[in-house]
């Protein structure tokens, strides 16, 4: 009967009789990959099937599916490498490189399993709730720090491959031996890179912006719609997009509505004539905000804010869940309180004002000459002339003028002929 020891014996013939040459070696891995592509199919089904009833768990194995085969396929490959003789052709090079494409797949599967993880924290807190400030801060530190995990994961695999290189070891020794020149001037080429990076984990830690938040950048209105690890992406009212860097939101002042809380109070100006009683508008803006499905009950006041030269300025302050909703109402309670000044109250809109006094109108102020003269107390144009002769106009009627008038006629309102006396000619009427 045979012992274990025979059946071992048994089995390294049987690996190394096909590996002394390179036929034989690639009929046995192709042998080894698709036994190695047959069992990760089947363990993926029966790990998805018993992972079904968890949406958390299946989540984390749709998103590594893929590098797990990888990691396989290549980790069978090398072991067959390494188990071929070391006088084949090319086979210190080959082992070199599925040691980069080991290192490669293994930082894949990393990448993936942050992602895979981020994701799951992220569908685990939905934001389809009424108060989701809770879920977008999870959000945002979930999306962020599963970020900054895989560009420290991709920096490692990166450099981790590099060193398997005899050269670049040495690189790095010499580099090691200088590290004060060399930090400088990494550190000045990478500034941006880097401060970026380290702008993605303060905010993630801090948060003064999370994912859907409202914010006002540089008179911009706009959501946060995604935090990457070099920008933010703003998406502003009228569906264009803002890129800002991570690094702004750290040294620049913006406004962030729903930083606490998603409620918000929203305000609404008008203008009306100073004779306008203000009780019918306040119980008018009480009966739109009630029949308004955009109003939470919270806030609902008119007042009489500023005074022009024309009008008195009213304020009328409305509140809402949240900033879109707010934007509706303000425009209901507008439209609203303006349709009914215009119906009850049309006097009361906005005019422009003057007034002129009886005395200005007659020119009799006993105050001396006036400054402004009405249009029917104006002296006429001819009265002003100069009437000599560097004045030609002044000339002309001159002469065309007779010095003496015996009389002048008009026409009155009935149409009779009125003729005014002078000195020589009396008045008559016909």
């Amino acid at each position: 009967m045979p012992n274990l020891d025979d059946l071992y014996r048994f089995f390294d013939r049987f690996t190394d009789a096909p590996l002394h040459n390179w036929i034989a070696a690639l009929i046995v891995m192709a042998i080894v990959v698709a036994l190695a592509v047959m069992v990760h199919r089947v363990g993926a089904r029966i790990v998805k099937r018993i992972a079904r009833p968890f949406p958390l768990t299946a989540t984390i194995l749709h998103y590594v599916d893929r590098s797990t085969l990888a990691v396989f396929v290549i980790l069978v490959i090398e072991a067959v490498l390494w188990e071929a003789p070391d006088h084949l052709k090319f086979i210190s090079t080959l082992r070199d490189m599925a040691a980069v494409a080991l290192i490669g797949a293994i930082t894949w599967f990393s990448v993936r399993s942050a992602a895979a993880i981020g994701e799951a924290i992220i569908q685990a807190h939905p934001l389809d709730t009424a108060d989701n400030l809770q879920a977008r801060r999870i959000h945002t530190q979930a999306r962020v720090l599963a970020r900054s995990v895989m560009v420290v994961i991709v920096i490692i695999g990166i450099g981790g491959a590099l060193m398997t290189f005899p050269n670049v070891r040495q690189i790095g020794a010499s580099l090691l031996a200088s590290a004060g020149v060399a930090g400088l001037v990494a550190g000045i080429a990478a500034r941006p890179v880097l401060g970026n990076l380290i702008a993605g984990l303060q905010i993630a830690l801090s948060q003064p912006i999370r994912l859907d938040d409202v914010v006002v950048i540089e008179s911009e209105w706009g959501r946060i719609e995604e935090i990457t690890g070099t920008y933010v992406s703003v998406r502003l009212w009228d569906q264009r997009r803002l890129i800002v860097p991570l690094q702004w939101f750290i040294e620049n002042p913006f406004s962030n509505w729903t930083r606490s809380s998603s409620q918000i109070i929203g305000t609404v100006f008008l203008f009306v004539d100073y004779r306008m009683p203000m009780a019918p508008l306040r119980e008018e803006l009480a009966r739109i905000v009630e029949a308004a499905p955009e109003w939470d009950g919270r806030v609902q006041v008119l007042q009489v804010t500023d005074g022009t030269d024309r009008a008195m300025q009213l304020r009328a302050l409305v509140s809402s869940q949240d900033s879109g909703l707010n934007w509706d109402l303000r425009c209901r309670v507008r439209e609203g309180l303006l349709e009914f000044i215009q119906r009850h109250y049309p006097q009361y809109l906005p005019r422009a004002r003057a007034e002129v006094s009886a005395e200005l109108e007659t020119g009799k102020t006993g105050t001396g000459p006036l400054d402004w003269v009405p249009r029917g107390a104006q002296a006429p144009a001819g009265s002003t002339a100069a009437h000599t002769e560097a004045d030609p106009v002044a000339s002309r009627g001159a002469r065309a003028q007779p010095l003496e008038e015996k009389g002048s006629a008009t026409r009155n309102d009935a149409g009779q002929t009125v003729e005014f006396a002078t000195d020589e000619a009396p008045a008559r009427s016909n």
